[in-house]
């Protein structure tokens, strides 16, 4: 019932669009009463992503079962089985991006489903890392840093139509997380120790925004100054350039 609803929907929010179709429309089409509509979906933006609250289940099962071992490389393969829900049906996918790039409301409702992964993701880390010192920074980090490159990847994919293999970007991508993040956290304390042998060092020379200084000698430290709302990748690219380069 909850394909067959979430067919008679597209159907509609193509023929009319989102904001001209109402629940009673949906209903009328699928041959059911609202109650039933009500049943499987709380609103008309639900029926939207009708797969969402299923794949946030099995990624949650797995996670719950997954070695700790390495946990940063759990949390990639938790991502993916959200790339395989959205690569099952190619058309499907394409469609609910395109109507969600056109229907504001769509796109806020959809961040809000994002953010839910996002969380499930840190919760695992969280318990892998602690609570204490920087651990529960680490994992919100790592989390925000596995969700942007999953939709990073599974973006290119969906903007070309659906086209080729879409774990081939999400994969590099998320190799990317896995080179820059998977590897132990180095102790708090210490890396505050670092820090203060340089802060009088710099702190007479002005960092430049956007750009990366670094100290010298064997307690080098490096800063990084980013405008708001520098994409991830960006940051990540200039610390590999500034690490490569000292």
């Amino acid at each position: 019932m909850r394909e067959v609803l979430a067919q008679a929907a597209f159907q509609l929010f193509l023929e009319r669009g989102f904001e001209r179709t109402t629940v009673d429309d949906i209903v009328a089409r699928a041959g059911v009463g609202r109650r039933s509509f009500f049943r499987y979906f709380p609103s008309k933006e639900d029926v939207v992503f009708p797969d969402h609250e299923r794949c946030l289940a099995e990624m949650t099962e797995f996670l719950a079962a997954v070695d700790d071992a390495d946990p940063v490389g759990a949390v990639c393969d938790a991502a993916r089985i959200v790339l395989r829900m959205y690569a099952a049906d190619p058309e499907f996918s394409v469609q609910r991006y395109r109507l969600t790039r056109e229907v504001p409301g769509l796109r806020t409702y959809e961040l809000s489903v994002v953010r839910r992964y996002e969380q499930t993701l840190a919760g695992h880390l969280r318990r892998s890392f602690g609570a204490d010192g920087d651990g529960e920074l680490r994992a919100e980090v790592i989390a925000a840093s596995v969700v942007a490159a999953h939709n990073n990847g599974l973006r290119l994919w969906l903007r070309s139509g659906g086209a080729g293999d879409p774990e081939a970007a999400v994969d590099h991508a998320l190799d990317l997380v896995r080179d820059v993040w998977d590897r132990p956290a180095e102790p708090s304390p210490a890396l505050e120790k670092r820090v203060g042998k340089q802060a009088g060092k710099q702190a007479e020379e002005p960092v430049p925004a956007g750009g990366i200084t670094a100290g010298s000698g064997d307690n080098e430290v490096i800063v990084m100054v980013a405008a708001k709302g520098t994409p991830m990748w960006r940051v990540v690219q200039q610390i590999e350039a500034a690490v490569g380069e000292s």
